[in-house]
């Protein structure tokens, strides 16, 4: 192990066993003892989660079998070895103990040699296998980093046909990040929006207008207004963008990255009261990812200067926004909006146009 001694639990309702086990192995280890099952899952759970677990199984209320099952079922306990301390020697015995997960058995009474040496090697092992995992995490993660990278230059190479759009994709990832981070904590969004939500969002975010890539340059970058066939030529980047996300989430189902893009590209054009576009859906039909990108995106556009338009001040984009709450835009989104909306005025000096 490292420096930091590695630690161990003891769990027996019987204080002589325990103090046998602590004599054993008190001078190589950081030894915490409990005498039932529901003090031993509070330790597991806590801040400092023991290495290994030795595990009584005859304890009153709550056998170590049931300990064990519910360390098991835990993401927080999992990985955490458990050796079963027993008196009983059958094999249903010991074969129960290894379907529920535990990793070895020693039977009492106790050899302090047997018990150290068993010690010894499941917390080497759990060491390199920790260790590997790490490696493993950092691989993916460099991996992901590469292609969420690779996703973003795409984006704004996309964006760069349209020449004023400057740092809008910046500005609209933390625009989402800093809304959904307000939103998560209402009660009712807690259970939707938790770290891994928030995180996802800021990248997926720059997808929300991907599908532009494939609209002419006559109606991308048009100085004036456009008529309302260049307009319905422009709603498509909407579908087209969805269905080239849609292609690749059909290869990887399972990527929140890719199936939240697919959303926020698809419906950040459609209104809380209906009538927007490409499918004219309202309310709660609408993803909550693409309700939070349409706030987002139309104060962007609303506060940056374009080649028709000079920008908006900040309290006025504001008070658009709080006019549209209910029609065009969630009144949740918004209530979030306004909350932090100092911040949004703030990033927007920040980044410019």
């Amino acid at each position: 192990m490292s420096e930091t001694r590695a630690r161990i639990l003891i769990v027996d309702d019987t204080p002589a066993n325990i103090h046998v086990l602590m004599e054993a192995l008190k001078d190589t280890y950081a030894i915490t003892a409990a005498t039932s099952g529901a003090k031993a899952l509070d330790i597991a759970r806590g801040e400092t989660p023991p290495d290994i677990i030795l595990l009584d199984i005859m304890m009153p209320e709550m056998d170590g079998y049931e300990v064990c099952r519910q360390l098991k079922e835990d993401v927080r306990t999992e990985r955490i070895p458990v050796i079963f301390i027993t008196a009983l020697t059958e094999e249903d015995d010991e074969a129960r103990g290894l379907d529920l997960g535990a990793v070895d058995f020693v039977t009492k009474p106790f050899r302090p040699g047997i018990v150290k040496s068993r010690v010894r090697n499941h917390i080497e092992l759990k060491r390199h296998r920790d260790n590997l995992q790490c490696l493993v995490n950092e691989q993916v993660e460099e991996i992901a980093d590469s292609h969420i990278a690779t996703i973003f230059a795409m984006s704004k190479l996309a964006e760069s046909r349209d020449d004023d759009t400057g740092k809008h994709l910046e500005r609209t990832q933390i625009y989402c990040r800093m809304l959904a981070e307000q939103l998560a904590k209402l009660e009712e969004l807690k259970p939707i929006i938790d770290s891994r939500y928030i995180e996802t969002i800021f990248h997926a975010s720059p997808l929300h207008d991907i599908g532009k890539v494939a609209v002419p340059d006559a109606v991308l970058c048009k100085p004036g207004k456009l008529t309302d066939d260049e307009f319905a030529i422009m709603k498509t980047h909407t579908m087209r963008g969805a269905e080239t996300l849609f292609l690749v989430a059909k290869r990887y189902p399972s990527n929140e990255f890719i199936n939240m893009g697919l959303d926020i590209a698809r419906w950040h054009h459609e209104k809380w009261a209906g009538g927007g576009y490409p499918d004219g859906i309202s309310g709660r039909e609408i993803p909550l990812c693409a309700r939070i990108m349409a706030v987002s995106d139309v104060y962007d556009a609303l506060t940056s200067k374009r080649c028709y338009k000079e920008a908006m001040p900040h309290d006025k984009a504001a008070s658009i926004l709080r006019k549209d709450a209910g029609t065009h835009f969630d009144p949740m989104v918004v209530e979030a909006f306004e909350a932090i909306q100092h911040e949004f005025d703030h990033i927007r000096g920040e980044l410019g146009n």
